[in-house]
């Protein structure tokens, strides 16, 4: 697993596109494969929540690779990342967008409708099962585990979207070659993995 996600934000981003990402809350299991995930750094990076140091809300940031940082946006979604550095050092990648691959009942009834249900980052949290209690644990503790692709897919890279500071960076990277009708793949350049 530190293999997979263990290393800057930036590195370890890419190699998350096509991972199967599968949770098993109260006895129900769901999975989507990732397609779209952003790199947030700690105090290199004035659009990371860990820029201006460690806080309250930001403290699992600070974890040790392999632990989930989970916050809520706008007083409304909560959103799910992946830390990504060595304790203290922060990092994280955001889980923007996902291709449901099991349990697709569960999370059209978590989410209140048939379409739609993992093509954003509140969306995939909501259709996981995924929430604030689940803030700090580990890929490890069997709630949610990671599985690393059975191939490389081509990722492409783009600026991240929905922040305000260091907009230009091309830290949100995609899957190239899915199928998934919701994600819009603009501005993007190939990324060598």
């Amino acid at each position: 697993m530190d293999d997979l996600v263990a290393g800057t934000a930036l590195d370890v981003a890419p190699r998350l596109i096509g991972c199967l990402l599968t949770t098993r809350i109260r006895g129900v299991a769901t999975s989507v494969r990732l397609i779209e995930v952003e790199a947030y750094g700690g105090s290199d990076d004035p659009a990371s929540h860990a820029y201006g140091g460690p806080t309250e809300r930001n403290r699992s940031m600070f974890l040790a690779a392999g632990h989930l940082y989970v916050y809520l946006s706008y007083g409304i979604h909560q959103l799910v990342n992946i830390v990504t550095g060595p304790e203290g050092d922060p990092g994280a990648v955001l889980l923007r967008a996902g291709e449901p691959v099991e349990g697709h009942t569960v999370m059209k009834q978590r989410r209140g409708r048939g379409d739609h249900l993992t093509d954003g980052p509140g969306k995939l949290a909501q259709a996981l099962g995924l929430t604030l209690t689940h803030d700090g644990i580990s890929l490890d503790d069997g709630r949610i585990s990671l599985t690393p692709p059975p191939s490389i897919h081509p990722v492409r890279a783009t600026p991240r979207v929905g922040i305000s500071k260091a907009v230009e960076r091309p830290w949100r990277f995609v899957q190239a070659d899915t199928a998934a009708p919701d994600v819009t793949h603009t501005r993007c350049t190939l990324v060598p993995r």
